[in-house]
């Protein structure tokens, strides 16, 4: 994500606490915090997705997905 977007998340959550944010500002904070959510979700499952675990036979194993 940009930093200018992070930016701007940051002034509107400052304004928020201030003054009440117009209708038009609200819209744009949310859809900016979705934006800022979904890229760090992306980052989170590529972090996942190259992550190895060595267990105690000393084998190298790719971690899986969380079993129910």
């Amino acid at each position: 994500m940009e930093q200018q977007k992070i930016d701007r998340i940051n002034e509107l959550a400052r304004l928020s606490r201030q003054r009440q944010l117009s209708e038009e500002e609200k819209k744009e904070q949310q859809e900016l915090r979705a934006e800022y959510i979904a890229s760090w979700r992306k980052g989170a499952r590529q972090t996942l997705d190259n992550t190895y675990v060595i267990g105690p036979d000393g084998i190298k194993r790719k971690l899986g997905k969380k079993k129910p």
